[in-house]
């Protein structure tokens, strides 16, 4: 595979490189389902846009004041930042006249969208496969008893379901209709989880970067709020390794930052054994990202619950 530069071009990447260029900020947390459908008119729930204008600070509060918003870009030079690209961004942005040369080319968000499928996870996931068949879904199922379906591209908590036993006539109906729009549908092994966390990571100039981590819950597989911890009480928490952590920077090394720049995120969560399981990849900037800078910016806050304003 050819790894492609945000601007088309065959080099190695691209973006939130620190610089003096004026930053324009776009908070778009629809992204998730714009990258899932793949159309670049696609549009959104009105609840998803609905909290992108309520939570544009978030943004700011990542990279200072210095940024801008879409209402105030008036032409000049920026470097232009979102939460997450996808096609639809990209033509928003053209509709309010951004110039083509500041966003990623076609080819770009194509090889990003497929970079976030979540097959790519799948060497980190000895618990999960992805089947092309029902009937591969059953036979996991029946392994394994208790499932979780989700969909490749999927986001918010949406695409997923939890099967136990046996599939419903709902869930053959879901798993047929997911693998003809998507081509498989991912099956994981169903944990009792203890606790959800994050490691937040940069890649910049294709070195990765930890920022630190983030703890988190979660209802029905969608974000809650995270609870505001130094980085090292987390990693008591969760029984995070200095091997497991340095396995999971080195295949991000190997597999990720070869072909993508910018902010990302690898979800985990500790089960009632004890064993940490890797359960997504957000190559976006994340809730958790934002947590723990706010903690930073508000060492006051230490042991307290952080949700984005809504």
């Amino acid at each position: 595979m050819e790894y492609i530069n945000k601007r088309g071009g065959a080099v190695s990447p691209f973006f939130l490189v620190a610089g003096a260029m004026l930053k324009l900020l776009i908070f778009n947390p629809e992204h998730d389902l714009c990258l899932a459908n793949g159309d670049a008119n696609y549009m959104p729930p009105a609840s998803a846009l609905r909290f992108a204008s309520q939570g544009a600070a978030l943004m700011r509060m990542l990279y200072g004041e210095d940024g801008i918003g879409l209402a105030d870009y008036c032409g000049q030079p920026v470097e232009v930042v979102p939460w997450g690209w996808d096609k639809r961004l990209k033509n928003s942005l053209l509709k309010h006249g951004i110039d083509t040369a500041l966003l990623p080319s076609d080819a770009w968000l194509d090889q990003l969208r497929q970079l976030q499928h979540r097959s790519t996870l799948l060497p980190l996931q000895p618990h999960a496969v992805a089947a092309k068949t029902t009937e591969e879904v059953e036979s996991f199922l029946h392994l394994h008893n208790e499932v979780v379906l989700k969909a490749p591209w999927s986001g918010s908590g949406r695409g997923i379901r939890w099967v136990s036993r046996q599939l419903s006539q709902h869930d053959m109906a879901w798993i047929g209709k997911t693998i003809e729009n998507q081509g498989c549908v991912m099956v994981e092994h169903r944990y009792k989880v203890l606790r959800d966390f994050a490691l937040e990571y940069r890649i910049e100039s294709s070195e990765v970067c930890l920022v630190g981590l983030s703890l988190f819950t979660t209802q029905s597989g969608v974000y809650r709020h995270n609870v505001l911890l130094p980085d090292n009480e987390i990693r008591d928490l969760v029984h995070l390794t200095g091997h497991l952590e340095d396995t999971f920077t080195q295949w991000l090394a190997t597999n990720i930052a070869p072909r993508y720049q910018g902010p990302l995120g690898l979800d985990c969560f500790l089960t009632e054994d004890g064993e940490i399981v890797v359960s997504e990849l957000n190559l976006r900037h994340t809730m958790g990202l934002v947590a723990h800078r706010y903690l930073q910016l508000h060492q006051e806050a230490r042991g307290t619950l952080w949700s984005p304003p809504l």
